[in-house]
């Protein structure tokens, strides 16, 4: 028997996971996408992909979590987790059109990222995709950002995969109580009085450590760490500007041991470091053949775990904040932009940790959710965000993945994918998961402002290999097709 506490069937939202509610626009999805290709399996049908994954929902509360809102906006909407979901509106069936290549893929992805997701039911939806080449099936998971966030979705994942291995981690499991019934608008309103009167007791220590922290940061910048500030310097580019609803993606893959092996050339430099390198030595190429020569380096934005090491998975929510570094695009020698992005990204570490990594996370208890949603969906209507510089210039993310093989239902997961949503300004995301021996880069973008996200994908193994110090030994890399 569990002696796991029950969590209770109605829960108020955080004002982190709450933000990415209030974020969303008709033109600003805030969904994530987890793409799962699995190789062909006489006992793999649509069918059969259903029953599974009903049979795991226990194990997946996000799921069956919906948002409903407090009457006027008085606090954050509350989670509430349903007994049942409505099986045709969340599992799609897709046949993929084309010769089922990947590419005929990415265009079907970049339809089902274009569309929002129904506030009215719980916040995600699974798309299986038949006629792949080689009989493959490719699972696309749609789930909001409010949900999870890059750590909590790997548990997720981990509790719908198998691992091969003798040592094998026990699926994360947390027990919710149900209900088929919603709140009343009375209960509503009594328990955000509540919960509000027991947040503003947090905000006297909250003042206190935004304080230090703020004196940190000064004492770190005092010592000579520089960061680069959004908005101030960011450049013009042509994908920074005012969002529309339609979407593209890109995938393109290379070998996990490449990144290593050139971090392992590059003293101090982290991995992290080597991606954010190859990503600026695919927009240089890009922007050069677009005829773009900003005077100063595009920024990243580079969404960081605030888990704690080693803190017990869990399947839902956001702990989540941000750095923001350069990608040294300004810099011609690919040696010297690796080194500038790997000493930037650690002075921007530095005043993170100083600053705190929740402090935003903590403040934003205290966003007004009327006001707030009011003001960004003004913003979106007027296209604000063409009238100014960009806070960054893209979203870049690394989150690692499965390390060993894994199957879904008896079928091998031949590959993974992810990204994460664009925030309005910002008309590009590059995410890494890893998965065994590759490192898998996602690229989703707005068409409106960047229309050929395929051709910036293609960069991506040149920007690689111009890091190499040791050409000679360097393995070729080639944009990732299905075989």
């Amino acid at each position: 028997m569990s002696t796991r506490p029950v969590r209770p069937a109605i829960e108020r939202m955080t004002g982190i996971d709450a933000g990415f509610l209030y974020m969303e626009t008709p033109s600003v999805h805030m969904h994530t996408l987890k793409i799962a290709i699995l190789d062909a399996d006489e006992s793999l049908t649509y069918d059969s992909f259903v029953a599974g994954m009903l049979a795991r929902l226990k194990r997946l509360p996000p799921l069956r979590r919906r948002v409903v809102e407090v009457p006027f906006g008085l606090n954050h909407p509350v989670w509430v987790t349903q007994k049942r979901i409505d099986v045709p509106h969340h599992i799609r069936r897709h046949r993929i059109g084309g010769d089922g290549s990947m590419r005929d893929l990415e265009r079907l992805i970049g339809m089902i990222a274009s569309t929002p997701l129904h506030r009215d039911r719980p916040l995600w939806e699974l798309h299986y995709c038949e006629g792949l080449e080689g009989d493959k099936v490719a699972v696309v998971g749609k789930m909001h950002h409010a949900l999870a966030d890059g750590a909590a979705a790997n548990a997720l994942l981990a509790n719908v995969t198998d691992v091969r291995s003798a040592a094998a981690p026990e699926a994360v499991q947390e027990e919710y109580a149900t209900t088929d019934r919603l709140p009343s608008r009375v209960n509503l309103v009594r328990h955000a009085w509540a919960d509000a009167a027991q947040q503003i007791t947090t905000i006297p220590g909250l003042l206190l450590r935004t304080l230090l922290g703020i004196l940190g940061v000064l004492r770190e910048r005092r010592a000579g760490a520089r960061t680069p500030v959004p908005v101030l310097h960011a450049p013009r580019v042509s994908f920074n500007g005012a969002l529309t609803p339609l979407r593209s993606f890109a995938t393109v893959t290379l070998p996990l041991a490449e990144f290593k092996r050139i971090r392992v050339q590059h003293e101090g430099v982290t991995l992290n470091d080597v991606v954010l390198a190859t990503v600026s030595g695919a927009l240089r190429r890009w922007m050069a053949d677009h005829d773009e020569r900003p005077s100063s380096s595009l920024l990243a934005g580079v969404p960081v775990s605030a888990d704690e090491r080693d803190a017990v998975p869990r399947l839902g929510g956001n702990r989540v904040s941000n750095l923001f570094t350069t990608l040294a695009t300004d810099v011609d020698d690919p040696v010297a932009r690796l080194r500038k992005i790997s000493e930037t990204t650690s002075a921007a570490k530095r005043i993170q940790a100083r600053l705190g990594t929740t402090i935003l996370a903590d403040w934003s208890q205290f966003t007004p959710p009327r006001p707030f949603a009011a003001l960004v969906g003004a913003y979106s209507r007027l296209r604000a965000a063409s009238w100014h510089p960009a806070a960054f210039s893209a979203i870049v993310s690394n989150v690692p993945g499965p390390r060993e093989p894994a199957t879904v239902g008896g079928a091998r997961l031949a590959d993974l994918f992810s990204v994460g949503p664009l925030v309005d300004g910002i008309g590009l995301n590059v995410t890494v998961w890893s998965y065994v021996d590759r490192m898998n880069f996602s690229l989703l973008a707005c068409p409106d402002l960047l229309p050929d996200v395929q051709v910036l994908a293609s960069y991506f193994p040149a920007a690689l290999a111009e890091l190499d110090l040791a050409p000679v030994a360097r393995t070729k890399t080639r944009r990732r097709k299905i075989s």
